[in-house]
């Protein structure tokens, strides 16, 4: 998935996940978009030029629950 697609995904309700599904792809609320672990760690979804994800594209998926 692409950043855009992913941002899409999340803003539109969709569960996005990074990996498995310890990784659930976030927006808090400052408006941030986060890559949220189970055991309550984080990280930004993008490095801090907001453009380059912090993993690969091929690594996100939306997860049909």
């Amino acid at each position: 998935m692409t950043l855009k697609d992913i941002k899409e995904a999340v803003e539109a309700g969709k569960t996005v996940n990074w990996s498995n599904s310890s990784y659930q792809v976030i927006k808090d609320d400052k408006g941030q978009f986060l890559i949220a672990h189970d055991n309550g760690s984080a990280i930004g979804l993008t490095h801090q030029d907001d453009v380059t994800l912090n993993g690969k594209e091929s690594d996100f998926f939306i997860n049909p629950l």
